[in-house]
């Protein structure tokens, strides 16, 4: 009940086509974001009609909490030609965004012909479009809010990371033909439209804020993308006294990802004895990893899980105390953080999402670069860790530290409000939660 004199609880207007409880990737951001945003707001939820009956299943009431929107008039023929497009399941990620792009304006159409009438009585303090986070990806709504007088806020988008010189093969072995011409969606007209209608802009990667208009620099809030549910991340890793380094890799069996590229540069110490890994994931690279692991003599030190449920990863996880994660594209990389969570200490390449999270006191990046460069600069690192265990202990507990104090779901939820405080005037200058400022300033 809410306290007389206390101010009142804004109503949000949540948009996140993907939200999903039960799948991973964007819908689990989508649906843990807009949950966790219930911490500072009276939250209504939008979503598009696939994700009904998981929400439903997560104790929801459809009307009261949220509304699922059906444009699968438009969005299933257009999904059947993007299976098509993409070649080959978890391939051809950009021709998947160019399909939503194509359907996407068709769901904000039905989002304003349900709720145009509740925005432009007020019936909302502000609308808030978290899912889709690809930035390639426009949203007609910024404008009619604007007009009807309801600050729209876009974010967090994330995506676009360009793909190294240096690994064109494994562009092409992902079937991503179309990203050679992503950059082409800045021209777009209704990008401009949006940007200028958009009240803030939640940017989840440096380099997606780095694409934003220097006219809309401004609007623009850094706070990255994922975060973790400590209840769904609740084991804790420990370093084994036997002398010999566990590391794990999860992730899909793909190309830029690098497990081969991981399998190579720690065999000479899986061969030895000094290391053992866990290799937790599924994907089209799998046959050709085993047979890897057994031309380099290493298959028993190397344990190919599979796919496994999410309690069974941190399960097999927290018997490591080392994340080992050659990826070399990764927007997010929601996966380090889950890692942290569990205390393991990352080592990465220096690129992308994943080199936003790690701090030289939680973790190890290695330096992009070829292939060969990136297998050298891994084998390094495992060889000093392996030569010194000692240093992961207190580096895991910053890991998790680090998660617990900034990448819960419940702090970004605390980061985002701060953002709505900024946009309706409750707050005298733009948040930079990042940064440490995180106490709330009301011009009041």
């Amino acid at each position: 009940m809410q306290q007389e004199g206390a101010p009142r609880r804004l109503r949000v207007l949540v948009i996140a086509e993907a939200a999903n409880p039960e799948w991973v990737s964007v819908p689990l951001v989508g649906w843990s974001l807009a949950r966790a945003l219930g911490q500072v707001a009276d939250v209504h939820l939008v979503t598009q009609v696939r994700n009904r009956e998981a929400i439903l299943r997560a104790g929801l009431v459809e009307g009261r909490d949220f509304t699922a929107i059906d444009s699968e008039a438009i969005a299933k023929p257009l999904w059947a030609v993007g299976k098509v497009l993409r070649m080959g399941e978890g391939k051809g990620w950009t021709a998947l965004q160019l399909i939503n792009a194509l359907s996407y304006p068709w769901f904000e159409h039905l989002i304003w012909k349900r709720f145009g009438p509740a925005i432009k009585a007020g019936e909302y303090d502000i609308v808030h479009r978290v899912t889709p986070l690809s930035p390639t990806i426009s949203s007609p709504l910024a404008a009619k809010c604007k007009r009807a007088g309801v600050p729209f806020v876009l974010g967090p988008l994330n995506g676009g990371v360009p793909w190294p010189r240096a690994f064109d093969a494994e562009r092409r072995r992902e079937r991503e033909w179309l990203s050679y011409l992503r950059g082409a969606y800045k021209m777009l007209p209704g990008r401009g439209r949006m940007l200028r209608a958009t009240a803030a802009i939640i940017t989840g990667s440096r380099h997606t804020q780095s694409e934003v208009p220097a006219a809309y620099q401004d609007k623009c809030v850094y706070i990255p993308e994922n975060a973790v549910d400590p209840a769904r991340f609740s084991r804790k890793a420990s370093v084994p006294r036997d002398g010999v380094l566990r590391a794990c890799f999860i992730g899909r069996m793909v190309p830029y990802k690098g497990p081969d590229m991981l399998l190579e540069a720690a065999a000479p110490l899986l061969r030895d004895g000094r290391m053992r890994l866990d290799m937790i994931g599924d994907g089209p690279m799998m046959e050709s990893l085993r047979a890897q692991a057994v031309a380099e003599g290493i298959e028993d030190a190397v344990t190919f899980h599979g796919w496994l449920d999410h309690g069974r990863v941190q399960d097999v996880a927290a018997g490591s105390a080392l994340f080992a994660f050659p990826s070399i594209r990764e927007f997010g990389g929601g996966v380090v953080l889950e890692a942290m969570a569990l205390g393991l200490v990352p080592l990465i390449v220096d690129y992308a999402g994943p080199a936003e999270l790690v701090t030289p006191e939680t973790g190890f990046t290695v330096p992009l670069g070829a292939r060969a460069q990136i297998i050298a600069g891994f084998r390094a690192a495992l060889e000093r860790i392996a030569a010194d265990p000692a240093l992961l202990e207190p580096m895991g507990a910053a890991a998790q530290a680090r998660v617990q104090a900034r990448f819960t779901w419940a702090r970004k939820a605390a980061q985002v409000g701060q953002v709505y405080d900024w946009v309706l005037g409750r707050r005298k200058t733009r948040p930079d939660p990042v940064a440490g400022q995180d106490q709330f300033e009301h011009s009041g």
